[in-house]
């Protein structure tokens, strides 16, 4: 099927770069080999005086307290101060006091805290070592309540413009400085290849050219001239994850990359080179594997694939001696757990490997890594040099931080000021950002830009959806559970963006009410999503209709607009190129605006020209034109005879794509970065089967995960009891949910936050569920015919009942249901160890169960006091 379209640069990649020669141009240097990095930040031999000089009177178990970073949730300061810790980190969703609206001053005070409790633990020693706050501001202050949110990096590598990138930087640092903490994991400076991975959009670029240019800016933004030490309104960054996450296997979040170490070089590091030349003080360790001989795990484990955490390799030998960084290497997220042989309390591997700092978020985990690694080090498993290594570097990059010199965190120049958090001038320059990071795709019959004497049919699911606009990481770790009202005040909308530009009575929202003459305006696009949760499975495609059930109705809506004779708008918000060749089509001009942030008015500046505001965005990704072309990446042309590499597809080949690396249009047609050419059609993909599997057929060949850290986006947690009639209610990943005969907690299983615990108090009768979202069922009889399981990885808390209720539901009153106790190992002796439970689903068809209408694939009820934790859940073929 084709449809015809007026359309720019449809033909080759070649001749993209033949009509546009500047596009060719690349300045980022190639490497043959590991340089050697002459850092902004040299040593001070003052500094390496004073730390040799505490370092000396240091205990063994003083040291090892400097390299645990717990999470705020799980440490008080009672814990810093016995263990004498050197920093903590509040992962997305921690606030002060568990409240989501916690002032500038409550975190600064909850900062007083640490920094008084590792006052005292110093108290007589004759010397003291701070304490250090780090937080993921990512695209701004994001944890925070009224911070200013940023386009995530995908639209800032659209914009461009590193001076922009430097100024961000500088506005985020001046916000984290108000809530008085030290520290940021930021920037991300991974070269996404693969749509498919969910962290595409912490990435400013496909290619290394523009992540090479910004990661210096951005670190110079954040941290100022730290050969001067640390200015009050700047804070320390991190850049990560070392190395190559970008680079994994069909873009499996911490799986493998296949990369050579000449392209682990030339593709995936220039921004570590960039960012530590200009003064990056802290590297954070990947969660992916490497797929190569030099990378054997410290202890023989793994292989040649080991886990990067465990990577003398890649975290020794080439981060500290070739490069040589003599700041710290911090962990991610309890990664040191999924090397094999560890877990997250025990893991001599990791500390050997070269990582420094480790954050070991859990109360229980990284009480037992301290005195496990004192414990190793006393036996000779870990060096002294290894640990006196990993502190040196802790205290140094404090000393440059100046933190010994800095009051607490109240008392600071700027903490505590609670108007610094989304001050109109921060507001601006993301609004200045929005403007840049738009990219127009089409134009046709220059409907745009558009004239304030028009009426509007603003629709569609993002026209008024703050979450879409934010995406991941904002004030929530997966970017949801928040509101425009209550979560962003002072944020606009595109609906609300365009009743500013026009006022409200030329503004429709319903589609039988609109003036025929009106242009539609459609906004749709992607929900929220952070690591692990964002990953496209292998039973989907890149097709945005078919991601998500609700997405359907936005191409449903558009069909309807066009039939209706409307001239059509699509504002397009994702965070990746994703297949939308229909809605392209369908459109007559059509913009990827990214996801933009808290400042809609940045679109409705551009689309109305305001002032002769033009669209100046260009892509950093390559756009795809078929479901599948998911690595469709910009030759990388700084490197000499270039090769594609085996896990990538040829952009020039069958997969080229729809809109190249570089691609925009501008109103000024002498601005754009294509020429228009004649009339050409876009065909559309008729692939009904998703990219990891060959074809479709009857009986399911792949798991489908229904709940945890890759849970099918279609599907939900909820929980209802007869306290509220049987309501479904969404049960937090972040946060801890009641009702009051049922309460739920995040948990950590293999993976951050996968997994909850949840607790019946038998007051009255209630159930957690999985359901599809929106209330609508599915058919699942491919996995019942495939003889497949309902396989659950649980946890048995406390001693079971003789029955729990464990069902699948057809649309109440239909159901199938089976006794989970009777399906338990042993479990009676398994009171907190996890087990894998498969029950096939012949038993539940043999109950009732109708697999062609499920509505939720898995109902744990409960009328009486019960105690278990779920993780993984998924239906699995059999074989």
């Amino acid at each position: 099927m084709s449809i015809d379209i007026r359309f720019t640069a449809l033909f080759s990649w070649m001749v993209f770069m033949t009509i546009n020669p500047a596009a060719a141009h690349n300045p980022l240097p190639h490497f043959d080999d590991w340089p050697v990095i002459q850092s902004a930040v040299p040593k001070d031999p003052t500094i390496e005086s004073e730390i040799e000089n505490i370092l000396n009177q240091m205990t063994l178990a003083e040291k090892v307290g400097q390299m645990i970073q717990p999470d705020l949730r799980e440490v008080t300061p009672a814990e810093a101060e016995e263990f004498k810790l050197g920093s903590i980190l509040n992962g997305g969703g921690a606030w002060p006091s568990d409240n989501k609206y916690s002032s500038a001053m409550d975190w600064a005070k909850e900062s007083d805290k640490f920094y008084e409790a590792l006052e005292r633990a110093y108290s007589g020693r004759g010397f003291k070592v701070p304490f250090a706050w780090a937080t993921d501001a990512v695209h701004g202050h994001n944890n925070v309540f009224k911070s200013t949110l940023f386009p995530h990096n995908i639209g800032l590598g659209a914009a461009n413009n590193s001076d922009l990138i430097e100024k961000i930087g500088e506005a985020t640092a001046l916000e984290i400085a108000a809530t008085g903490l030290d520290w940021t994991f930021a920037p991300t400076v991974a070269v996404p290849r693969d749509y498919r991975w969910g962290r595409v959009y912490e990435g400013y670029s496909e290619d290394p050219e523009i992540t090479y240019t910004y990661a210096s800016r951005m670190v110079k933004g954040l941290q100022g001239d730290l050969s001067q030490g640390l200015a009050d309104d700047r804070v320390i960054s991190t850049i990560k994850h070392w190395l190559g996450d970008g680079g994994t296997i069909d873009g499996v979040d911490r799986g493998e990359n296949h990369y050579s170490e000449y392209e682990l070089l030339n593709i995936h590091a220039p921004g570590y080179i960039s960012a530590l030349a200009a003064g990056a003080q802290v590297v954070m360790t990947s969660f992916n594997s490497w797929h190569n001989e030099k990378n054997y795990n410290v202890l023989g484990v793994d292989g040649y694939n080991s886990k990067l955490h465990g990577s003398r390799y890649i975290v020794n030998d080439i981060l500290k001696d070739k490069l040589g960084f003599d700041g710290v290497v911090v962990t991610d997220w309890n990664g040191h757990s999924e090397i094999s042989g560890c877990t997250s309390g025990n893991c001599p591997q990791a500390v050997l490997a070269g990582n420094d700092i480790f954050m070991v978020t859990a109360r229980s985990d990284w009480k037992a890594f301290y005195y496990n690694v004192i414990a190793q080090v006393e036996t000779g498993i870990i060096p002294m040099e290894r640990i006196d290594d990993a502190v040196t570097r802790i205290l140094r990059v404090k000393m440059r931080a100046g933190l010994w010199d800095k009051p607490k965190a109240s008392q600071r120049k700027y903490a505590g000021n609670n108007d610094i958090l989304g001050q109109e001038a921060h507001r601006a320059l993301a609004r200045q950002a929005v403007r840049e990071s738009l990219v127009l795709l089409k134009n046709s019959s220059n409907v745009l830009p558009l004239r304030k004497d028009s009426s509007f049919l603003v629709t569609g699911s993002g026209a008024n959806d703050i979450q879409k606009q934010t995406g991941g990481w904002s004030l929530t770790w997966q970017g949801d559970e928040n509101t425009i009202e209550k979560d962003f005040p002072g944020a606009s909308t595109v609906l609300s963006a365009f009743k500013d530009a026009v006022g409200s009575e030329k503004i429709f929202t319903d589609v039988e009410k609109a003036p025929g003459d009106a242009i539609a305006v459609l906004v749709f696009g992607e929900d929220p999503y952070a690591e692990m949760m964002g990953d496209i499975k292998r039973s989907k495609t890149l097709e945005y209709s078919t991601l998500k059930r609700t997405y359907l109705k936005d191409l449903e809506l558009l069909r309807d607009l066009k039939a209706r004779g409307f001239k059509i708008v699509s504002v397009f918000f994702s965070g990746r190129p994703l297949y939308v060749n229909e809605e392209i089509s369908l459109s007559d001009a059509f913009v990827a605006a990214w996801l933009p942030g808290t400042e809609a008015g940045g679109i409705t500046d551009v689309l109305f020209s305001e002032q002769g505001l033009d669209f100046t965005g260009r892509l950093s990704f390559s756009w795809p034109n078929t479901k599948c072309g998911t690595t469709i990446n910009r030759i990388a042309e700084h490197i000499p005879n270039y090769k594609v590499p085996s896990v990538e597809q040829d952009p020039l080949g069958e997969d080229a794509p729809l809109f190249p690396y570089g691609y925009g249009l501008s109103y000024d047609l002498s601005a754009s970065n294509t020429l228009e050419i004649n009339p050409n059609t876009i065909t559309l993909d008729s692939r009904d089967y998703g990219c990891g599997i060959t074809k479709n057929n009857s009986l399911a060949t792949e798991s489908l995960e229904l709940f945890g850290a890759n849970s099918d986006p279609d599907f939900e947690l909820l929980m209802s009891g007869m306290a509220n009639d049987w309501q479904g209610v969404k049960v937090s990943k972040g946060t801890k949910s009641s009702l009051s005969s049922v309460d739920t907690y995040p948990i950590d299983y293999k993976h951050q936050q996968d997994a909850v615990r949840i607790e019946f108090n038998g007051s009255s009768p209630a159930q957690v569920y999985v359901g599809v979202i929106g209330g609508e069922t599915f058919d699942a009889r491919s996995y019942l015919n495939a003889k497949g399981y309902l396989e659950i990885d649980l946890r048995v808390d406390r001693e079971l009942p003789e029955k729990i209720a464990l069902a699948m539901h057809c649309q109440w009153p239909c159901l199938g249901e089976v006794n989970l106790t009777s399906y338990l190992i042993d479990f009676a002796d398994l009171i907190n160890e996890w087990q894998t439970v498969s029950i096939p689903l012949k038993d539940f068809e043999d109950t009732g169960m109708d697999f062609s209408n499920v509505s939720a694939p898995l109902l744990i009820y409960s009328d009486q006091a019960l105690v278990l934790s779920i993780g993984r859940v998924a239906f699995v073929p059999e074989g």
